[in-house]
Parts: structure tokens; C-alpha cells; sequence
């Protein structure tokens, strides 16, 4: 079973930590092993099988999910939050690639070396033109490796026709992300209060979306956000880097 970070409040890398069983109502407690032979007289009902640390209140009253786990619904679900929503959308793509940009008529086009980023606009780019125009902001940060994964080439060749709609879209190194402590998956964030989570499966392909208001969900994806696009770079510039290095 997936583990899913849910927060910690360990500044340099280490724990307590908060992680969501994924497909499961249970969460996955790490913190100190308790070792006090005083507490562990005083626990009741213990089972050989059973281990105990503690952690600080403050990660759970922070992290700890205070509602049942949200259902996995497809994505189209979500399309009224593009339209709807009143301030900011914010995304963050994690993986290597999509299964939906390899079926793309722009896929083959790519890998033959076409510019693929002056493509007429389609439904997507038009909803943010009009989002935009009235002042609200489609952002995203898109983690990539060194080198660029093929797929992650194919979104950095494509971006410049979504910037042109009216996208910010921003990069991250994956080691960098990783530094930041940042989730491993990828979601949307509708003005820091809905939380669409994607699934996929093992080829890339979108299964659907965990959409959610919980706290501590919203919580950790806000400051994703916050730390992401502090030290992400915009696509033009990061652009830019990749071909002084070709």
C-alpha cells in the first residue's frame, strides 16, 4: 500500500512524521521510539506485535485528518473549480511523465523536432484567457530531473503556449523538491481551500481525483506552495538554462 506524506513538524529532515495509508482509514505515526520502562508498565492491552513513540501535539492538532478520507472520483468532476474558482489555481506535477501527453497529436510532432508550442489555442487555454482576463491566476511548478526525462522535455517544449494564455508556470529539480521536503504527488489547489489530489497508475494514467476541504490536507498543500514557488524558476528562464547546456 502507497504511504502519502501528510506533514511533519521536524525542521531538518528527521521525524515525527504523518503519513496517510493510502486505501485504508489508518495513518502511519513516525516519531521517537518510547523507551521509558514507566510509561510502557502503565500501557493497557498491549499486544506483542505492538510498538509506541511519541511525537508532538502539535503535528497531530496540525496534520491529522479530522474527517474520513475523501472517495476517488474522475477528474472531469472538477472541471467547474477552473471556471469557478475566485482567486488562484495552483498545481503541482511530480512525475517523470503523463500517459495523456503521449497520446497527445503533439507527441508525435515533438519527437520529430516541430515547434509544438504555437499550436492554435484549444479549450483549455481559452478558459484561461478568460479566467485571466478578470484577474484571477493559473500557476503551476512542475518538478523535473537532470537531465530532462522525455516526457518532462515534452511539457517544457509545450509551456510557452500556456504562458502565452496567461499560465505562470514554474520549474523545480526534483532534488531540490526534495530538499523542500514536498509532497510526491500531484495536485491541484483552488484559493487555498480545495484540494484536488490526483491517482494514477503505474503507466501514467490519470485514475481520478481525491477532492477534499480538510485542514490538514489544505494546510500541507498551501505550504507546498509556498516553499515550491519560492525557489522555482520561470519556464523562459529555466528554458533558457537547458539549452546552454545542449
Amino acid at each position: 500500500m502507497t504511504l502519502r506524506f501528510l506533514g511533519t513538524t521536524s525542521d531538518d529532515g528527521d521525524c515525527p512524521t504523518l503519513y496517510d495509508i493510502e486505501g485504508t482509514d489508518e495513518i502511519l505515526v513516525q516519531g521517537e521510539r518510547e523507551a521509558d520502562p514507566e510509561h510502557l508498565a502503565q500501557l493497557r492491552d498491549v499486544k506483542e506485535s505492538e510498538t509506541f513513540v511519541r511525537v508532538p501535539r502539535s503535528l497531530l492538532t496540525c496534520y491529522a485528518p479530522k474527517s474520513e478520507a475523501p472517495r476517488l472520483q474522475p477528474f472531469a468532476s472538477t472541471s467547474g473549480f477552473f471556471r469557478d474558482f475566485r482567486h488562484t489555481a495552483w498545481r503541482l506535477e511530480t512525475r517523470r511523465g503523463y500517459a495523456s501527453d503521449r497520446t497527445s497529436p503533439k507527441w508525435g510532432r515533438f519527437l520529430a523536432g516541430e515547434n509544438i508550442a504555437d499550436d492554435p489555442d484549444n479549450a483549455w487555454r481559452e478558459n484561461v484567457r478568460v479566467q485571466t482576463a478578470l484577474g484571477k491566476r493559473f500557476e503551476r511548478v512542475r518538478l523535473v530531473d537532470e537531465p530532462l526525462t522525455q516526457g518532462q522535455g515534452f511539457l517544457l517544449a509545450s509551456a510557452p503556449g500556456n504562458v502565452a494564455a496567461g499560465e505562470d508556470i514554474r520549474n523545480l529539480t526534483r532534488g531540490q523538491a526534495q530538499e523542500l521536503r514536498l509532497p510526491d504527488y500531484d495536485f491541484w489547489l483552488f484559493d487555498s481551500k480545495i484540494v484536488a489530489r490526483f491517482a494514477f497508475d503505474d503507466e501514467d494514467t490519470t485514475l481520478g481525483v481525491y477532492v477534499t476541504e480538510e485542514p490538514a490536507e489544505v494546510l500541507a498543500a498551501c505550504q507546498a506552495r509556498d516553499a515550491a514557488w519560492h525557489h522555482a524558476v520561470r519556464t523562459e528562464e529555466f528554458a533558457g538554462r537547458v539549452r546552454s547546456t545542449l
